[in-house]
C-alpha cells in the first residue's frame, strides 16, 4: 500500500461525506436547531459509525451479507424502519417553537448520529468496493488497521467541521424563522430514503 492509495481513499470519503443523504442531513439540522454542542456530538457519532462500516468491510463483513442474503435484508428494513420513524417524528415537531422540544444530550446526539449511519447497511458494500478499487490486494492487519484509523481521522475533521459551520448564528437565526417548512422538507426527505431503502430490490450479490 502506498500513500497515494490513501490520497485517493480520502478523496472519495469526503466526496461521500458532502453527497447529499440522510446523515449530511441529520447533522445539519441538529446543528441548527440544537446547536454547536450538539452537532459536534451527532457529528462524532457519525464520523464513528462511518469508519465501523469501513472496518467491517475490511474484516469481510461484505461477504457474510452474501452468503447470508436475509441478514442484510433484516438489516436494511430496520434501517428503513428508523428513517421512517425519524421523518414521521421531525413532520410532527415542525410546528414546535425550538424552545418548547427537548434538546437531546450530547450522549444523545452522539448515538443518534451513529443510529443514522448504522440506519444503511448499504454503506458497507460501499466501503468494500471502495476498498477493493484503490486498495491492493493482500493487505496486512497493520495496513487495514491504518486504513480505518484514517477514516476515522477524516470523518473526525470534516464531519465536526460541518457541525461548526451550521451552528453559525446567522445561520441558526434564519432557520429558526424557517423552521417549519425546513423540518417539514428534511422529513419528506428522510421518509423518502426510508422507502426507497425498504422498496429497492438490491441485494449485496447485485452491488
Amino acid at each position: 500500500m502506498e500513500t497515494a492509495h490513501l490520497i485517493a481513499f480520502n478523496l472519495t470519503l469526503l466526496a461521500a461525506i458532502a453527497s447529499p443523504g440522510p446523515s449530511l442531513l441529520y447533522l445539519i439540522r441538529t446543528a441548527l436547531a440544537h446547536g454547536r454542542g450538539t452537532g459536534v456530538a451527532a457529528a462524532c457519532g457519525l464520523a464513528v459509525m462511518a469508519a465501523l462500516w469501513t472496518l467491517a468491510a475490511l474484516m469481510g463483513l461484505d461477504v457474510l451479507f452474501r452468503l447470508f442474503p436475509w441478514a442484510f435484508g433484516l438489516m436494511k428494513t430496520a434501517g428503513a424502519a428508523y428513517l421512517i420513524w425519524l421523518a414521521v417524528k421531525t413532520w410532527r415537531g415542525a410546528r414546535d417553537p425550538i424552545g418548547q422540544a427537548r434538546t437531546p444530550s450530547r450522549h444523545g446526539a452522539f448515538l443518534g448520529g451513529m443510529a443514522i449511519n448504522l440506519a444503511n447497511p448499504k454503506s458497507v458494500l460501499f466501503a468494500a468496493a471502495v476498498i477493493l478499487v484503490i486498495f491492493p490486494q493482500g493487505l496486512t492487519p497493520s495496513e487495514k488497521g491504518l486504513i480505518f484509523l484514517n477514516h476515522l481521522c477524516v470523518e473526525l475533521i470534516v464531519q465536526p467541521a460541518i457541525a461548526l459551520a451550521m451552528s453559525a448564528t446567522v445561520l441558526r437565526t434564519r432557520y429558526l424563522r424557517l423552521k417549519p417548512v425546513f423540518d417539514r422538507v428534511a422529513a419528506a426527505v428522510l421518509g423518502a430514503l426510508g422507502l426507497r431503502l425498504l422498496t429497492d430490490r438490491w441485494t449485496p450479490a447485485s452491488f
